[in-house]
């Protein structure tokens, strides 16, 4: 595989974690339009294509999710298809590198 793979784990603690995120309410408000996929071969580059795994040891990003917007580093919104995710602020794609 070429690119950076997205395989996130979700940790429990903001100290466990490689980058705060927040989900925002409408696509208009994120950072980056994230697409969960079915299995971790999916999760390819760094296009918004996320890969929930169970242990942390597996992750590429270990991820905290935050409750207030002004907490966070990436703002993300979660979409149905594939084909809708991606970076809408390039700026912050270091971030998941």
């Amino acid at each position: 595989m070429a690119g950076y793979s997205q395989k996130v784990f979700s940790v429990k603690y903001p100290s466990q974690a490689d980058i705060k995120v927040f989900v925002v309410k409408y696509e208009s408000q994120c950072d980056l339009i994230v697409y969960k996929v079915d299995y971790v071969n999916q999760a390819e580059g760094n296009a918004g294509l996320w890969s929930f795994v169970s242990y942390d040891s597996q992750a590429d990003k270990k991820i905290f999710f935050v409750d207030y917007e002004s907490q966070c580093e990436l703002k993300i919104f979660f979409v149905k298809y594939k084909s809708q995710a991606g970076w809408v602020d390039t700026s912050k794609k270091h971030l998941m590198f």
